[in-house]
């Protein structure tokens, strides 16, 4: 369910896609973003943010050049995943199922409201 500023309310309980991957994704959707702006849209705190950003820097599957007081990020998109379950999947194929445009992601919701 989307709040009042268009992003989803909390979720309790566990879910599907992990912390890490939400950042990701989200700085696949805006390569430019602000920590501030991947923490409300992730839901995490932006200690935390900062906490994955550099967990995914470290590995190498995130890089950023600052300009001014701007980060701009890229993403490896070759870089394979780190579980053995996920062996020979790489970040460009798990962003291929997170990563969608607005009006997709918008039409998913709508369609989830009527379908309930």
């Amino acid at each position: 369910m989307l709040g009042v500023d268009g992003v989803p309310e909390p979720h309790t309980g566990w879910t599907f896609v992990t912390n890490h991957a939400r950042v990701l994704a989200s700085i696949a959707d805006n390569h430019s973003a602000r920590i501030r702006d991947i923490a409300a849209r992730c839901r995490l705190t932006e200690r935390a943010v900062q906490k994955i950003i550099a967990d995914l820097e470290q590995d190498g599957y995130l890089s950023h050049t600052r300009s001014g007081r701007t980060n701009h990020y890229r993403i490896d998109p070759s870089k394979v995943l780190r579980h053995p379950a996920e062996a020979g999947l790489t970040v460009a194929s798990l962003l291929s199922m997170l990563v969608r445009d607005e009006v997709e992601r918008q039409g998913m919701v709508e369609q989830a409201r009527t379908d309930s």
